[in-house]
C-alpha cells in the first residue's frame, strides 16, 4: 500500500513540476503537500494512519498539485465547467478549499480518537470543525501575507478572479467540507479504526 501511495504521489508531483504556468505559484500551492509528505515520512515508524486517511491525504495532495501546475484559476476542466454552467469564474479553488476542510477533519478525527484526547462525540466533532475552520483562516492569512510581500506575483496564488468575497467563501467551503466529512465518513471510519486497532 505505502509503495503504491508513494508512486502515485511522486508521479503527480513530477507531472505538476514539468512546465507549470508559474514556478513561484507552483511552489506556493504545492508546499503544503511537500510539508505533509515530510511529516508523514518522519512520523511513519511511530504513528501510522489507517489506509482511509492515507488515501484522503493523497487525494488532497493531488488537488494541490493540479492547482499548482495550472494555477487554481486556470484548471482546464473547470474552464469547461465554467462555460457549461455559465459561471463567472473557474471554481477549481473551491474544490481545494472543500478538501481543506474535509481531509484535515478526518486526520484530526483519527488522531483525537487514537490518542484518546476527546472521548465525547459531540465535543470531538465541535473541536474538529473549529480546528478545520481555524486552519482555513490561517491559510487565508498566509495568502494575505504572501500578497502584500510579493505584490503582483501573488495574483495567481490568491486566485480571487475579481470575487470580493473569495476569502470568506474559501473558509465557508472548508467549513462545509469538515461537516460533510464528519457526516459521511464517521461511521465508516469507526469501522476502519476497529479493524485496524485489533
Amino acid at each position: 500500500m505505502i509503495k503504491i501511495w508513494i508512486f502515485i504521489y511522486f508521479s503527480f508531483f513530477i507531472w505538476s513540476l514539468i512546465n507549470p504556468k508559474d514556478l513561484f505559484t507552483w511552489f506556493l500551492e504545492v508546499f503544503p503537500a511537500i510539508i505533509g509528505f515530510i511529516i508523514l515520512f518522519i512520523t511513519y515508524k511511530k504513528f501510522q494512519f489507517t489506509n482511509l486517511i492515507y488515501f484522503l491525504i493523497l487525494i488532497h495532495c493531488i488537488i494541490l498539485m493540479i492547482g499548482g501546475h495550472y494555477t487554481y484559476a486556470e484548471v482546464p476542466f473547470f474552464d469547461y465547467v465554467k462555460e457549461f454552467l455559465n459561471q463567472d469564474r473557474n471554481n477549481y479553488d473551491k474544490i481545494g478549499h472543500l478538501a481543506q476542510g474535509f481531509v484535515p477533519a478526518m486526520i484530526a478525527r483519527e488522531l483525537i480518537i487514537r490518542k484518546n484526547i476527546i472521548n465525547t462525540n459531540a465535543w470531538r466533532n465541535f473541536f474538529i470543525i473549529c480546528f478545520c475552520l481555524a486552519l482555513s483562516a490561517l491559510y487565508e492569512i498566509v495568502e494575505w501575507l504572501v500578497a502584500i510581500t510579493t505584490n503582483d506575483a501573488a495574483n495567481d496564488f490568491l486566485g480571487t478572479q475579481g470575487y470580493i468575497w473569495d476569502t470568506q467563501s474559501d473558509m465557508a467551503w472548508a467549513l462545509v467540507g469538515s461537516i460533510i466529512a464528519l457526516l459521511s465518513l464517521s461511521k465508516y471510519h469507526d469501522k476502519v479504526l476497529e479493524k485496524t486497532l485489533k
